[in-house]
């Protein structure tokens, strides 16, 4: 779990899910973080505290506050409760304790749920660890800083990073990433690892507390990445739009991430983070005692990158495998109790609210956002949601649909599919003249109990400034925020949240509403 000063607090080895006892962990090391806490939330002389029991009383109510007591030896107790539903300090008349976020910039409701994921049948429960990753070499690695991607993504850290930023870049070939290190300039490590070295993985993954990689396609270069940071309990991100990449990975490594403590969070570019936390926001101003019914509409006037297409390619050669994965993966994970949440289809047609053509958009989007629904109670008690790409003519919506069904036949055709993937080369782009020019925008029209919220989210170049922005942001997000706490493979409006929001709107992404 993180603290509200971005400490780590797993910080036992006691179960945290299904133990309904109060569980008192007494940690020095915690004083200070705890005093800073205490700061926030009114009590400006508090320094530090000598010593510290961290309450952990799952399954207790809560209202709006949940004043912290101090017992006869003078100790603070913290709820780790008020954290696991996002609730922020506060100080009453009745001392110091947490309240809603009602008041917040997405004034998201979250309906008193947990985001901590339940313990697998007959698994392990998440735990606290002894070890806190603040030991870690690195905040941040970024593996596949050499290529096209990855190289502006390694720009873009290097002219946010906060002060006293630990952070390196990582990949197969050293003349390469000795040259981007040169560039950047400042304390840049260079650690050396194929794609394929299980122990050079390992080795990165033990030395940093978030991994984010641009190296793709996923499905044949990712997963002994995502193996050593799930089992080594470090925060990994990426920018996958592979359905089947994602769903292999829940499959083989959610339950070590989850015991680990490790964030195994995808799809952390274009797709899908203007789409997850957009819903995100259009949700939170809707009533959550309701069912919710949104749709996300996307345009975009860019040119998306060779590794994008190269993944849609391989994605749509595979449907038999990947129909099949989902499948299993579905058995596995469940459904919410008592709610219902998930991403449905439809034809083509004239949007009456937004005035565009729409056509379905099968792309991994609509499954990350059907997640967040399942494991946020402020999406509703029934939510469902479809995607479309959206433009003002039926003419361009016939030959975008007759584009897409030639593409998905070609896919199926090895020869074919081979000859196409050599006219899109991956590891390059766009010049920065023609990234300039490129934007995108992502409509979302949402309905519930009688009302109707139009959003939109919109930036710049979705498929390489934009995408690297949002990795960067996403991994200084999990390095250095207050966010959520939860583990194993989860989605970024799950994991981050209105924190990445926050940080998008301040990189100059936008979040309106209508």
């Amino acid at each position: 779990m993180r603290s509200l000063d971005g400490v780590d607090d797993r910080v036992c080895d006691r179960p945290l899910v299904g133990n309904p006892q109060l569980v008192d962990c007494r940690l020095a090391h915690h004083r200070l973080a705890l005093g800073r806490l205490l700061q926030q939330a009114g009590h400006a002389r508090v320094r530090e505290v000598d010593d510290l029991e961290i309450g952990v009383r799952l399954g207790a109510g809560h209202g709006n506050t949940q004043p912290v007591t101090t017992d006869t030896e003078g100790r603070e107790r913290l709820f780790h409760r008020g954290f696991e539903t996002g609730l922020r300090p506060s100080s009453t008349s009745e001392g110091v304790g947490f309240r809603d976020r009602t008041s917040s910039f997405l004034n998201h409701r979250w309906g008193g749920a947990s985001v901590v994921p339940r313990a697998p049948d007959g698994g392990r429960p998440p735990t606290c660890h002894d070890e806190p990753v603040t030991d870690r070499d690195y905040d941040i690695v970024l593996f596949g800083a050499t290529g096209f991607t990855g190289g502006l993504t390694a720009d873009y850290l290097a002219a946010h990073a906060p002060e006293g930023m630990r952070w390196a870049v990582a990949g197969r070939n050293r003349a390469k990433l000795d040259d981007v290190a040169a560039r950047l300039g400042g304390d840049v490590g260079v650690l050396v690892a194929d794609a394929t070295d299980t122990a050079a993985l390992t080795d990165i993954a033990s030395r940093a507390r978030v991994v984010a990689t641009t190296v793709g396609p996923y499905l044949e270069h990712g997963e002994p990445l995502v193996a050593a940071c799930a089992a080594a309990g470090t925060d990994y991100l990426d920018l996958t739009g592979e359905h089947e990449f994602v769903d292999r990975m829940y499959l083989a490594h959610h339950e070590t991430a989850v015991a680990s403590g490790a964030r195994i969070v995808h799809a952390c570019g274009f797709d899908s983070i203007p789409h997850d936390l957009g819903a995100l926001y259009t949700v939170s101003q809707l009533p959550s005692d309701q069912p919710i019914t949104l749709r996300g509409v996307v345009r975009s006037s860019a040119t998306f990158s060779g590794g994008t297409f190269h993944s849609a390619l391989n994605q749509m050669s595979r449907a038999r495998q990947m129909k099949s994965v989902h499948a299993e993966r579905r058995r596995a994970e469940g459904r919410p109790e008592g709610r219902s949440s998930r991403a449905v289809a439809g034809r083509p047609h004239r949007d009456p609210v937004l005035g565009y053509w729409l056509l379905p958009l099968p792309t991994v989007d609509p499954l990350v956002v059907a997640r967040s629904g399942a494991a946020l109670a402020s999406y509703g008690p029934d939510f469902r949601y479809s995607h479309w790409a959206g433009t003002k003519t039926l003419h361009f919506a016939a030959g975008g649909a007759l584009a897409a069904g030639a593409l998905g036949v070609a896919a199926q055709v090895k020869p074919l599919r081979d000859l196409l993937g050599s006219r899109v080369p991956q590891g390059q782009g766009p010049s920065e003249s023609r990234r300039e020019k490129s934007w995108f925008t992502v409509d979302f029209v949402g309905e519930a109990g009688g009302q109707t919220v139009r959003t939109q989210v919109s930036g710049g170049d979705p498929g390489y400034t934009e995408t690297a922005k949002m990795l960067a942001e996403s991994a200084l997000c999990l390095a250095y925020d207050a966010n959520p706490p939860t583990a194993g493979q989860v989605t970024t409006a799950v994991a981050m949240g209105e924190a990445l929001t926050n940080r998008l709107v301040k990189a100059g992404m936008r979040f309106e509403t209508y």
